[in-house]
């Protein structure tokens, strides 16, 4: 077995979670290298959208944004964001989109918009924020509308907080059926892979349940980075390791620059 970085196990994990679906709304960063690799292996039908109005996206490369040329290339269709999120998204036709955040919740809401820099008021904080992050893009709509949600971030404290600074996609908002009774025709978050572990979501309450642990991770690990008291799930597993093939194909043809898998 090749030796593998805690990247590259949070990007593998990720990319299986994918298996039989077809079609996959894809961020930029490390949703797109784990969709990419997904089309590689467990998913070789599956059709990367991109919000810039990409649909069955072949790039010979990484993509470096959702403007980079190489989408363009052996597409399936191009068309305008408004066809993409008009037709496809809000159509109901998304079966899965990859999304990161700055920030996560137990509900699986997230926040890509700003960190706080006081204690003042959400106005005050949204004026003058500590960090001035990019904003909703398309993840708003995304996270309304896309038929699954799957989520994928590095385990950290900061990141993963008992109380958004802002929220900017909408995942089980404050729990229960409470996305249900919202309107939102998704069904929300189903998955959280990070570098350490993976999180579903209880049937029930919608708050994260660890499902598994990455190889030599103990669960203490995984609460110093929650700003949560975590859960477990009843059948909690150890994730499997990636196989060589796939280490092989994330260094030698999806980032030999090593600028996700690191």
């Amino acid at each position: 077995m090749t030796n593998y970085t805690r990247n590259e196990m949070m990007i593998v994990t990720a990319s299986r979670a994918l298996a039989g679906t077809r079609t996959v709304f894809v961020g930029v960063g490390l949703p797109n290298i784990a969709c990419n690799l997904a089309r590689r292996t467990v998913a070789p039908d599956l059709e990367l959208i991109y919000e810039s109005g990409v649909y069955g996206a072949r790039p010979a490369r990484l993509p470096l944004s959702i403007g980079d040329p190489t989408l363009v290339s052996d597409a399936l269709s191009v068309c305008s964001m408004q066809d993409l999120f008009g037709l496809y998204l809000q159509g109901g036709r998304v079966q899965v989109a990859f999304l990161g955040g700055a920030q996560i919740d137990r509900y699986g809401n997230l926040n890509t918009t700003m960190i706080a820099g006081n204690e003042g008021s959400l106005e005050e904080n949204y004026t003058r924020p500590k960090v001035r992050l990019p904003g909703s893009g398309g993840a708003c709509e995304i996270a309304i509308h896309a038929q699954k949600v799957f989520i994928i971030m590095r385990l950290s404290k900061r990141g993963f907080v008992d109380r958004l600074d802002f929220l900017t996609g909408p995942g089980h908002l404050h729990g229960g059926d409470a996305r249900d009774t919202s309107g939102l025709p998704g069904t929300g978050p189903q998955l959280v892979v990070t570098d350490k572990c993976v999180f579903v979501f209880d049937h029930e309450n919608k708050e994260m349940l660890i499902s598994s642990l990455h190889p030599d991770v103990e669960l203490s690990e995984v609460q110093q980075e929650v700003g949560w008291q975590i859960q477990t799930a009843s059948d909690l597993k150890e994730t499997v390791a990636p196989t060589d093939e796939e280490i092989h194909l994330l260094r030698e043809e999806l980032d030999p620059q090593g600028m996700y898998i690191g």
